[in-house]
């Protein structure tokens, strides 16, 4: 048995029969697609506000994993762990200089917004030279001189681990 291969004029007669019963749409419920913009629009704030900048670069090199403010107990690390963080920054890549200045201003407007818990991350130093984590090491050291930390601790698996730290702000 073949199977008989239908014509080009026999395959144009099928469509048109198929699509005989379909009506334009009116104009009126077209929707036309924009090409979303190559960069998203960087707004600044209305106030600029001078944050200053109180932090020192000087450390032993030794940061501890957690930090507790005194007069914090340790139960709050257990339960900092558990909090969900309410915004984040991301320090990878940046120069000691800029990082500290950058971590200043997120936890100004972090503490300005009210929120509890932020993520900060900093990486873990695998791409620098010597393989010594800069950031992970003045990072923490920053958070322990800022008023407004009260702890923290290294970040669950899922959200970066040793290379991010949780963060518990003063309301």
């Amino acid at each position: 048995m073949t199977v008989k291969k239908p014509s080009e004029h026999d395959a144009a007669a099928l469509f048109q029969a198929a699509v005989a019963d379909v009506t334009k749409l009116p104009v009126s419920t077209r929707i036309t697609h924009k090409k979303p913009p190559k960069f998203a629009a960087f707004s600044t704030p209305k106030h600029s506000v001078s944050i200053a900048d109180t932090l020192s670069d000087f450390d032993t090199g030794v940061v501890p994993d957690e930090f507790l403010r005194n007069g914090i107990a340790r139960l709050t690390l257990r339960k900092l762990r558990k909090l969900p963080s309410q915004d984040h920054l991301d320090l990878h890549g940046l120069t000691s200089d800029a990082a500290r200045v950058l971590l200043q201003q997120f936890l100004y407007h972090a503490k300005a917004q009210n929120f509890r818990c932020v993520l900060v991350i900093h990486g873990k130093g695998m791409n620098s030279q010597a393989g010594i984590a800069v950031l992970k090491i003045r990072t923490r050291h920053w958070l322990m001189q800022h008023e407004a930390v009260l702890a923290y601790c290294d970040a669950p698996e899922n959200q970066g681990g040793a290379g991010a730290v949780l963060v518990l702000l003063r309301n």
